[in-house]
């Protein structure tokens, strides 16, 4: 079997924000097909890069050179029920897994708020859901194989090639195509949900509580309201007697309101910003509240059919109530019309090189903007409020920061760019957005 040749198109992310038409295409379905497609575009002086579902809004995945596709990379290579170690390909999408892992009795530790994403990049980018005894999917990675700048292919884990793994598993395809993943699994389990709203100054006041006595914890919030929709998850054996949400409840939370119906009142508010505070707030009160148990796959993901445009921090956990009053106050004080809501999740430190995590027990603050109104300005006073906090913007999401201001956010970044230095001196893997964050490699700076 050979590498599928597709044709030329012009390939775009999920949110818009980024677009380029590849010299060419390739669709690998090994990874001998990956390290001789790498060889190639080595030969033929072109980059390469592994894009995955495209739901990065940075240009992390933009190819200009040798795209690969992931489509026939979604094989499941093994399953051990009893340690939990399962070994997939990289290209297979969380939605395609979860339900495999389930027949098997097994689940996915934590997972973050939609599935669409290849495994590869749900790790490469430090893809999370909330918890504070949780870490992001890349924690749950016991092993990887990838294919080096040289097309050479390698393995690495905590014993074999232990600093490749450290680096690898929050890499953003800067040191090489991940081609197989091995991932730490859990037994199947289910999560009770309870969603409410509540006043945000009671949530703000009562954060700590909310966070340790509960397994999952998250709320949104709407600027231009004073109300928080919180987000409940308890976990519970996989035997245990399920009550998922209704059909009609579903359609209705789901769909209607938060997609179908919220999209026609942003286009509205779009045309007419004044709009926006009243879109903000009925919004919040069509929300209902719910308290449904299924089985955790079920629960984590929600459907995003609203296009948007996202930046996201991970701040120390006592920096999050006075960053977000800030931003409140800056709300209330200014004209701004901000459409879409903060969501605040949780995340366990780790020691993952370039893991927003690293090393600091964080709380996640994302913020949005409905993708047909500006969010130059909006993003702007996040990041300079949440950077001044200590802030370490994640890399799949929109940010402006170069490499000197990644530098003082994390302690291993020279480590990182040195190994990747060595391993790709040349910029193979290279593209403007690891330029811009990492700094060319060192012989494509010539």
């Amino acid at each position: 079997m050979t590498s599928a040749t597709l044709r030329t198109t012009s390939w775009q992310n999920w949110a818009g924000t980024e677009q380029v038409t590849p010299a060419r295409v390739a669709a690998p379905a090994t990874t001998d097909e990956v390290a001789a497609a790498v060889k190639a575009a080595v030969g033929d002086e072109l980059p390469v890069r592994m894009i995955g579902s495209g739901h990065s809004f940075t240009g992390a995945a933009v190819a200009p050179g040798v795209q690969l596709v992931p489509d026939r990379l979604d094989g499941v290579h093994s399953v051990d029920r009893d340690s939990g170690l399962v070994t997939v390909a990289a290209g297979i999408p969380l939605h395609r897994l979860n339900p495999i892992l389930a027949r098997h009795g097994l689940a996915m530790e934590i997972l973050g708020d939609i599935d669409r994403q290849t495994v590869a990049g749900a790790i490469s980018t430090g893809t999370h859901g909330s918890g504070a005894e949780f870490g992001s999917i890349s924690t749950q990675v016991r092993g990887l194989e990838l294919v080096l700048a040289d097309g050479s292919v390698v393995e690495c884990s905590a014993t074999e090639r232990p600093e490749l793994f450290e680096a690898a598993r929050v890499s953003f395809g800067a040191l090489g195509v991940i081609t197989k993943v091995t991932l730490q699994c859990v037994p199947l389990y289910a999560l009770r949900a309870v969603d409410a709203a509540a006043p945000l100054e009671d949530v703000l006041e009562g954060i700590d509580d909310l966070v340790t006595t509960n397994d999952h914890f998250e709320f949104f919030w709407f600027p231009h309201t004073t109300t928080a929709l919180t987000r409940r998850f308890q976990r519970l054996p996989s035997d245990t007697e399920l009550r998922p949400m209704s059909r009609l409840a579903r359609t209705v939370d789901d769909r209607i309101v938060t997609n179908v119906g919220f999209e026609a009142m942003l286009r509205a508010g779009t045309r007419f910003p004044r709009l926006v505070p009243g879109i903000t707030r009925f919004v919040t009160r069509a929300i209902s509240a719910r308290d449904f148990t299924d089985l955790a796959p079920n629960v984590f993901a929600s459907e995003r059919n609203v296009r948007f445009r996202e930046g996201e921090y991970f701040v120390p956990r006592d920096a999050l109530v006075p960053a977000l009053r800030e931003l409140k106050r800056w709300v209330d004080t200014h004209d701004e019309p901000v459409s879409f809501p903060f969501e605040v999740r949780f995340v366990r430190r780790d020691d993952i090189w370039l893991s927003p995590a690293y090393e600091r027990d964080s709380a996640v603050v994302a913020f949005h903007q409905y993708h047909r109104m500006p969010h130059e300005r909006w993003f702007g006073v996040c990041e300079d409020v949440l950077g001044a906090a200590g802030g370490r913007p994640h890399w799949g999401k929109l940010h402006r920061l170069d490499a000197s201001a990644m530098r003082t956010r994390y302690p291993r970044f020279d480590d990182f760019v040195a190994l990747r230095d060595h391993l790709d001196p040349t910029g193979v893997f290279a593209n403007h957005y690891l330029d811009r964050v990492l700094g060319p490699a060192p012989e494509a700076r010539r």
